[in-house]
């Protein structure tokens, strides 16, 4: 058996992408204050890409792109297995065949804290 026999043994199993748009941190009071109009400063400028992880482990960066009201993700580098980027060049087009069975289900307004505590 090759290796690449060996891959296509593997290539069904499920695994979790993660786009990490940033981070921050916060006193657990701050957190228990956050309202729906509330704003939390991210340790990310708004140019930088975005962390693009399979569970928990960092392979790309990448941006956030729209069409409609759709959200996907263009992976602008690839990152090695040593931890160096390395760039890989991605069409700039939007059309549907870019952002395939992506979406991104965002409520209209976050549920509020007073709610779920009935």
């Amino acid at each position: 058996m090759s290796i690449a026999d060996g891959f296509g043994l593997i290539q069904d199993i499920d695994v979790r992408l993660t786009v990490e748009l940033g981070r921050t941190q916060m006193r657990l009071r701050d957190v228990l204050a956050l309202t729906e109009d509330s704003v939390v400063r991210l340790d990310r400028l708004v140019d930088e890409p975005l962390d693009v992880m399979v569970n928990g482990k960092l392979i790309a960066r990448g941006e956030v792109v729209s069409e409609g009201n759709r959200f996907g993700l263009r992976i602008l580098e690839l990152v090695s297995a040593g931890g160096v980027a390395t760039f890989a060049p991605v069409p700039v087009a939007t059309s549907e065949a870019v952002l395939p069975e992506i979406e991104a289900k965002v409520p209209a307004k976050p549920a509020s804290p007073r709610a779920a505590r009935g």
